[in-house]
């Protein structure tokens, strides 16, 4: 292993990837919120109203994080663990494991081979994630949701990953683990990721939303599609 003497810094390279609309084709956070109402344990109706008012808020770069968490997260307060992990196995197998696409796991691998550092950086709360990131092999950053007693409180336990906050995050990350920026590639479809997009070495716009796209083609950024 090499030996780093006190302040050196790895410099390997870094790919980092967003997940919903990225390396999957859809959302977790909106499939999950529907996945509830059709198992019928929410208030389906204004559930699902809320459900899609946020998605289109978080596609149009202006959704209120804190509001999101608070809807979000209450049904994890509701139900013991056993029975959240239970409906989280049948939903990854059911709604996830369909729309993982096979040209993202080809990019992955792709790094992988070449040595690289893998890592999922994602808005979604680490919760629904946590089975994702397990299944395509790479480590994941997300926020996870706050537990006491064995269940959930319906508050996050960090800083979520999202707009600054997953600037915030992967330079804690960075840190912990003694790794530079230097050669660091990112791959996203939201215009939510700019903040991040734009300390990478090399952002990378996939399948990209109208205000990433718009941002992408005036910066120059390379424009990929894993569809």
């Amino acid at each position: 292993m090499l030996e780093l003497h006190k302040g050196q810094k790895y410099i390997m390279a870094l790919a980092l990837f967003d997940l919903d609309n990225t390396l999957i084709a859809g959302d977790s956070d909106y499939l999950w919120g529907k996945f509830l109402v059709d198992l019928g344990v929410v208030d389906s109706e204004n559930y699902e109203r809320k459900n899609k008012q946020f998605y289109q808020e978080y596609n149009e770069g202006r959704l209120n994080i804190q509001a999101f968490l608070n809807f979000t997260l209450k049904p994890l307060t509701q139900y013991s663990l056993d029975q959240l992990v239970t409906w989280r196995t049948q939903f990854v197998e059911k709604h996830i494991e369909p729309i993982i696409l096979p040209a993202g796991e080809k990019l992955i691998a792709r790094h992988r081979a070449q040595g690289d550092k893998l890592l999922i950086i994602t808005a979604t709360n680490a919760f629904v994630t946590e089975p994702i990131a397990a299944r395509l092999g790479v480590e994941l950053l997300a926020a996870a949701p706050e537990q006491k007693d064995g269940r959930y409180t319906g508050r996050m336990a960090e800083v979520p990953c999202f707009r600054e906050g997953k600037v915030i995050r992967l330079r804690a990350w960075l840190q912990a683990n003694n790794i530079s920026m230097d050669a660091s590639t990112f791959y996203s479809d939201s215009c939510n990721d700019l903040p991040l997009l734009q300390l990478v070495t090399h952002p990378v716009a996939v399948d990209p939303d109208p205000i990433l796209h718009q941002y992408a083609d005036a910066h120059n950024w390379p424009i990929i599609s894993l569809r």
